[in-house]
């Protein structure tokens, strides 16, 4: 099994000093797992502008990286046989869409490829409400197709969470920020990680902090609008207590890649087991894929709650492949496995950079960086 040597560490390490000296975020923080071993645990930067230093256990803003926590607390409950991926949502939440229409031939499988067909709506700019959970179910039981569902993959930024986080509640009778929280976290020791701050928890965590557009690179008209917007948003310490199962998680990389490395090793880490190898197989296959996604506007692979690898415009590096997988966070952050190396990786950063370039570029370079240096 390929190892990283004290040298490759330090060339690693140099890497990811120069991304902080250069300015390309305030803090950062980088983790990798290597056959179920914590190898890398680099921390650097300052917590915002004006900041504390970032140390690996400073917590931050994850964005869409949450998106997989919950999924594999949907893909518990598959396994535990409480739903099915072929199931049509109406069956578990009857409320969700009317008989014989369009919108009730939605499966948990489309919800989990991005291909439900309900990527935005009105509900996406009400922010005063994504913390009523009663608000949210009522916002997809209304919410009417963008595209006929099974058809168009189409990133669902938001809705994914809200849909796998009800379906998780009706199967479950939990709420989603304590299911994940009590069969995922937990069980996995990510001790520094949950589904928004819990009312008892400080508000500690890094400021975020949005940059410019780099104008020395062409405007490709991709990626969701002016990610730097959200940087005031997630600020909010109101925004950061929401449970958002799509898009706010607050943790480290240091959790992250323990939770990849989990998933890379077939679903089980140090004697704890979150999903069989069967079901991670499943989960991490491509699922749908696509020349240009209905929201991002540039081609995409889908798993069943991670984005799959091998594409030109992904964020796994150069070297990617299909069979890496992992989730990027707005602007912000990217975590994988690599189930042929064995390794899991996360980056988190509280820099919010341009998704086009910016930020796949400095997540690719080190993604490459710790591939190589495995391989050397």
């Amino acid at each position: 099994m390929p190892q990283l040597s004290a040298d490759a560490i330090e060339q690693l390490r140099a890497q990811f000093d120069r991304q902080l000296e250069v300015g390309l975020h305030h803090g950062a923080q980088l983790a990798v797992y290597v056959d179920g071993d914590l190898v890398v645990d680099f921390a650097g930067g300052s917590t915002g502008p004006d900041g504390d230093e970032t140390t690996p256990e400073t917590r931050h803003v994850l964005f869409s990286c949450t998106k997989p926590f919950a999924g594999v607390g949907l893909h518990q409950l598959v396994e535990q046989g409480e739903l099915d991926y072929d199931d049509r949502v109406v069956e578990h939440w009857p409320e969700f869409a009317d008989d014989g229409t369009q919108k009730a031939s939605i499966t948990v499988r489309q919800v989990l490829s991005h291909t439900a067909g309900i990527p935005f709506g009105e509900f996406d700019e009400q922010y005063e409400s994504w913390g009523d959970w009663d608000a949210v179910v009522a916002a997809m039981e209304d919410i009417e197709p963008v595209f006929e569902p099974g058809t168009t993959p189409a990133y669902h930024a938001i809705n994914y969470g809200w849909l796998v986080g009800e379906l998780i509640r009706r199967c479950s009778g939990q709420s989603v920020e304590e299911y994940v929280a009590e069969n995922v976290f937990e069980p996995l020791g990510m001790d520094n990680t949950g589904i928004g701050l819990r009312d008892d928890e400080p508000n500690d965590v890094a400021t975020l902090a949005g940059y410019e557009a780099f104008e020395r690179c062409h405007d490709i008209d991709e990626g969701l609008e002016d990610p730097a917007a959200y940087a005031g948003a997630y600020n909010q310490e109101a925004m950061r207590r929401t449970v958002m199962p799509a898009a706010n998680g607050i943790g480290t990389a240091r959790d992250m890649a323990r939770f990849y490395a989990c998933l890379a090793n077939g679903g089980s880490l140090d004697g704890t087991q979150l999903l069989t190898e069967a079901t991670v197989d499943e989960a991490t296959t491509t699922h749908a894929e696509t020349e240009s996604d209905g929201t991002l506007s540039r081609p995409a692979r889908y798993g069943l709650g991670v984005w799959t690898g091998g594409l030109a415009a992904d964020m796994f590096g150069a070297a990617s492949k299909e069979r890496m997988f992992g989730h990027a966070g707005l602007g912000s952050s990217f975590g994988w496995a690599d189930p042929e190396l064995n390794v899991g990786f996360a980056l988190v950063t509280n820099g919010i950079r341009d998704e086009s370039f910016e930020h796949a570029a400095r997540v690719g370079q080190l993604s490459d960086a710790v591939r190589l240096l495995l391989q050397d």
